[in-house]
């Protein structure tokens, strides 16, 4: 975090506007940003933890991208597979949840 902030300290101060759309932001990563997160998962999530605590927004921001990125494209079962979740859902449940989002999925 240190380095990170190191590295930013004469970035000019992002104010943003109340009413930006969050959906039209970018997850484009600057080269040096995204060599810095080319960490561990665990180390990953840790600076996001600690980006958020320290509220280093831009910091928070890379991170959050990052994880973005991580899942573009990917299944819910390769998404599983990355993070090492556990599927409970029933069989059941897993055609519910596919029948109720089956607007969202990529045409």
């Amino acid at each position: 975090v240190i380095e990170y902030c190191d590295h930013h300290r004469n970035d000019p101060i992002q104010v943003q506007d109340e009413t930006d759309d969050p959906r039209k932001r970018s997850n484009d990563i600057e080269e040096w940003d995204m060599k810095f997160m080319q960490v561990d998962q665990e180390m990953l999530f840790e600076i996001i933890l600690a980006a958020n605590y320290l509220d280093i927004k831009p910091l928070l921001d890379v991170g959050c991208k990052t994880v973005a990125n991580l899942i573009k494209g990917k299944t819910p079962e390769e998404i599983r597979k990355l993070f090492n979740i556990i599927n409970d859902f029933t069989p059941e449940e897993e055609a519910q949840i596919k029948k109720e989002n089956e607007w969202a999925e990529d045409r």
